[in-house]
């Protein structure tokens, strides 16, 4: 049996060439030197330290677990898609969506592209870390690449009905066992990383998972999702020749658990290398970050015309293209139709701040005209 592909990426930016000339590869500079940066593996990141505490929790529930947190990036579009459920023409494989190195592979958009591949080779219980990317807006709390965890656990099939179909499975009392498994023990990995905190299970809807539910907690006055979760879909567990198996399985950001136990107001800021927030962490412990300066902010505006074929995500990394993390949020501001033309005209705001400098009119000016240049050239607009 060939061993799974470990990440070859390294800790060093932009060792590991994705860019080609291949006319489906949509992958950018600014992506390609994201890739191998592993903040999750770094000791002293805030990511890893959250990440080591979810993998302390269930070690301590159950010392079989498996510890999965190198793998490969890159993967097919049948184990990121196809595998889960997730059929053509779903909006997630959209190229203004996802990053793609060509037709059939792609950069991970989750951590659950791993599951099915593990479940085939014999692993019953896991946890899978690692960065996954997704074209996206641009404000505080969005970035292009963040950091999941998955975790998958197939329940002793002693315990589970003998194989039956889809629909007598749903409506068997092991399947509601499953789910009351899958949130007690979520309840208390909860509370392992916030201590006691009011939850409530709201009803979701993910391909492979079902039934699929989502936990959120009240903590510092708002309720907060924290993670998605489910039983394991039969159909996926069917094409990975374990029809007579059954199991739960739930994914999370690590950011988003980060940016609240360590009060960290933006996402960019994991990325940084400044001592100044970097000095400020220590393995294993969760400590409140002190925010060590606020550079002023600066804002252009841009508007045009735009094409039938407008996608907002591709004008968002066009924006990340010229400006990169200078750009601290990008939004629309107005909107309408030229009712003799027909045209639609949007107007976006691009609020630039560094977070470890002043920005200088002079730069940011030359930021904005190259955007407007290649929003015309790459996009089909006209500027207003």
């Amino acid at each position: 049996m060939a061993p799974l592909a470990v990440s070859a990426t390294t800790s060093v930016a932009g060792a590991r060439t994705l860019i080609s000339d291949d006319p489906n590869n949509n992958v950018t500079p600014f992506i390609e030197k994201l890739v191998g940066r592993n903040l999750h593996l770094i000791p002293n990141h805030p990511l890893n330290t959250i990440k080591r505490k979810i993998e302390k929790y269930f070690l301590q529930l159950d010392e079989r677990f498996e510890i999965f947190d190198s793998l490969d990036p890159v993967v097919t579009c049948t184990a990121c898609f196809d595998d889960l459920n997730i059929p053509p023409g779903h909006p997630a494989r959209k190229p203004s969506d996802t990053y793609y190195l060509s037709e059939t592979t792609l950069l991970r958009t989750h951590t659950s592209a791993h599951q099915s591949e593990l479940m085939r080779r014999g692993h019953e219980r896991f946890l899978c870390t690692g960065d996954v990317y997704r074209r996206d807006e641009i404000d505080a709390s969005h970035y292009p690449a963040f950091h999941q965890m998955e975790a998958v656990l197939l329940m002793d099939p002693a315990d589970m009905p003998a194989q039956i179909s889809r629909e007598e499975w749903l409506a068997s009392d092991a399947c509601a066992r499953t789910a009351d498994e899958l949130k007690t023990t979520l309840e208390g990995l909860v509370d392992s990383l916030f201590g006691p905190v009011e939850k409530r299970w709201v009803e979701a809807y993910f391909p492979f998972t079902e039934p699929s539910i989502e936990l959120e907690i009240f903590f510092q006055g708002d309720w907060l999702e924290v993670l998605g979760c489910g039983v394991i879909h039969s159909e996926v567990l069917a094409k990975c020749d374990l029809s007579h198996r059954h199991g739960w399985a739930f994914g999370l950001g690590l950011e988003r658990l980060a940016m609240i136990l360590f009060s960290i107001p933006d996402i960019r800021l994991f990325w940084t290398e400044d001592e100044r927030f970097t000095s400020q962490f220590q393995t294993g412990e969760v400590v409140k970050f002190l925010p060590y300066s606020k550079y002023p902010e600066c804002y252009k505006d841009i508007a045009f015309f735009v094409p039938a074929s407008w996608e907002e995500n591709d004008f968002m990394e066009l924006c990340r293209e010229c400006g990169g993390d200078l750009m601290e949020n990008v939004k629309c501001i107005d909107e309408f139709v030229n009712p003799k033309l027909g045209k639609r005209s949007l107007c976006y705001r691009v609020s630039y701040r560094s977070l470890d400098r002043s920005l200088t009119n002079e730069e940011i000016d030359q930021i904005q005209f190259s955007l407007r240049d290649k929003v015309t050239l790459r996009l089909g607009v006209e500027l207003r």
